[in-house]
């Protein structure tokens, strides 16, 4: 899923408040650092905290000059909400990819009856004729015990689409959770390898 061709990767994460989209961001950033990559990074978060929504563009090169991706401009699009990928999937360059978690969370404008949920929105995004990478991290995250690990699956599921080793953001992710004891860390490896299985498998 990598794009090789520029110079610059691209890397759009979107999703609802509450679901660790800026989280995720930062650990990406992180760990392009940590292998002297220049990156810039921008978030938008609208009523974050009640569920609205979350989006940060992350750029990762030898030299960036401006956090923004623009419309087309994507190599990556992360997305935590079916929905919101959806929403976001203009972003994509052509031959650019999408990790999407299929768990549907219910915006506030969808709860207002400000609009509608999509039917199926992963189907319009592959209509688009993107590379999707679809599954249910809520699912594995409640099978390995907490909810909370959707963050580390989802980062483990792009892993390999990253101008940088699997391996160094993995470092990144476990950092976060050193002070929080073996077994803490433990779930978060299984979490982050199976997002890498999931990842891995052809649809």
């Amino acid at each position: 899923m990598t794009n090789s061709d520029s110079p610059t990767t691209n890397i759009l994460v979107v999703g609802i408040g509450g679901q660790g989209v800026m989280t995720a961001a930062e650990i990406l950033a992180e760990a392009a650092l940590s292998i002297g990559l220049d990156v810039k990074k921008t978030e938008v978060a609208g009523m974050s905290q009640r569920g609205g929504v979350v989006t940060s563009h992350l750029r990762m090169g030898a030299r960036v000059l401006s956090p923004q991706i623009a419309p087309g401009q994507a190599d990556l699009l992360l997305g935590f909400e079916p929905a919101e990928a959806m929403r976001w999937s203009h972003y994509l360059r052509p031959r650019g990819a999408v990790v999407v978690n299929t768990l549907r969370l219910t915006p506030p404008v969808v709860t207002l009856g400000l609009y509608d949920y999509p039917e199926d929105p992963v189907a319009v995004i592959r209509s688009k004729g993107m590379r999707v990478r679809d599954f249910d991290a809520g699912a594995v995250a409640r099978k390995l015990g907490d909810l909370r690990l959707v963050n580390s699956v989802m980062l483990g599921a792009v892993a390999d689409a990253l101008p940088f080793p699997a391996e160094a953001l993995k470092s990144c992710l476990l950092s976060r959770f050193a002070s929080k004891g073996e077994s803490i860390l433990d779930l978060n490896r299984q979490a982050f390898a199976a997002g890498r299985q999931l990842a891995a498998q052809e649809h």
